[in-house]
């Protein structure tokens, strides 16, 4: 499997036309066809069902877009590093974080210091959650993240972050919770939620509840924040959320309340063990420690 095939591959799934995609690639439509037989015949299964004017993706097309696009950011990232290795201190630092406090301060003032000292550096940022973030850890998308327990960390070399996120629920300025300081256990059962889809994340909050999750009313599972804010402000549902989350998208139709008893979420910083970093990636976390030990 090429690279150059599995971009033409690429260019051809996000256009969902074949000509249109041969065109961005200065190819003929005929040799971009050939390099997508050519791809199928090595993959043994079809990719593309191709239709008069759009092309679909079969269930193998849309799994070999996902890791199409891995492997060439990885090969992008790659190249950037090796290009790097002339100056030790240039170069990109990619960086994943959750919905989080710790990602509002912690990583603002980081980056704030280190570009002081270091100004060729760039950085590139990715949100999501804690599976999509360690997976592209794992892939060597990223090179650091920074994740809400309870996370699994078995495959990650770590350091605890001095913030932890306190949890709640988002409600309609207009619902008969939001005149509540804050919430108990009770004042949620029978009520319409949305969860956090991660499993892990659920069973906190279940146990929270004192519940079996069988009998909540779980109306829907989110993954960010974002999806989910328009439905607390319209009183489709309440949402369980952490305050840190919230001031990424703060919004006047909703209110923040913490539960009672307190529910807290700690924070940590991630890599890849067994990794071997660039001494730009080394100054990095150096300068991580120094935070968490000031």
């Amino acid at each position: 499997m090429e690279i150059r095939t599995l971009h033409s591959f690429l260019f051809v799934a996000r256009e969902g036309n074949i000509t249109k995609a041969a065109e961005k690639l200065h190819l003929s439509q005929p040799a971009l066809s050939r390099q997508l037989a050519s791809l199928e015949e090595e993959m043994q299964t079809q990719l593309l069902i191709r239709g008069k004017r759009h092309i679909q993706l079969t269930e193998a097309g849309l799994l070999l877009r996902r890791r199409a696009e891995e492997i060439l950011a990885l090969v992008d990232k790659t190249e950037k590093e090796l290009l790097d290795q002339s100056d030790s201190f240039t170069g990109t630092i990619a960086i994943g974080a959750a919905e989080c406090e710790a990602a509002q301060v912690f990583l603002p003032e980081i980056i704030q210091f280190f570009n002081q000292r270091y100004p060729q550096v760039t950085y590139s940022f990715s949100s999501g959650t804690a599976d999509l973030i360690r997976d592209q850890l794992d892939s060597g998308i990223l090179d650091f993240g920074v994740l809400m327990e309870p996370v699994d960390l078995q495959r990650y070399d770590f350091v605890r972050l001095p913030f932890f996120e306190q949890w709640g629920a988002l409600v309609s300025v207009s619902y008969q919770l939001s005149k509540k300081d804050v919430l108990l256990p009770a004042d949620l059962h029978g009520i319409p939620l949305f969860l956090a889809k991660r499993s892990i994340v659920q069973n906190e909050i279940t146990s929270w509840l004192q519940e079996d999750e069988k009998n909540l009313t779980v109306v829907a599972t989110y993954d960010l924040l974002s999806n989910a804010v328009a439905y607390a402000a319209n009183n489709t549902a309440v949402v369980i959320t952490t305050r840190g989350a919230y001031g990424t998208h703060v919004d006047q139709r909703v209110k923040f309340i913490p539960f009672s008893p307190k529910l807290l979420t700690g924070t940590v910083f991630v890599w890849k063990k067994h990794q071997m970093y660039s001494p730009l990636l080394g100054r990095f976390l150096e300068q991580v420690y120094h935070y968490i030990n000031a």
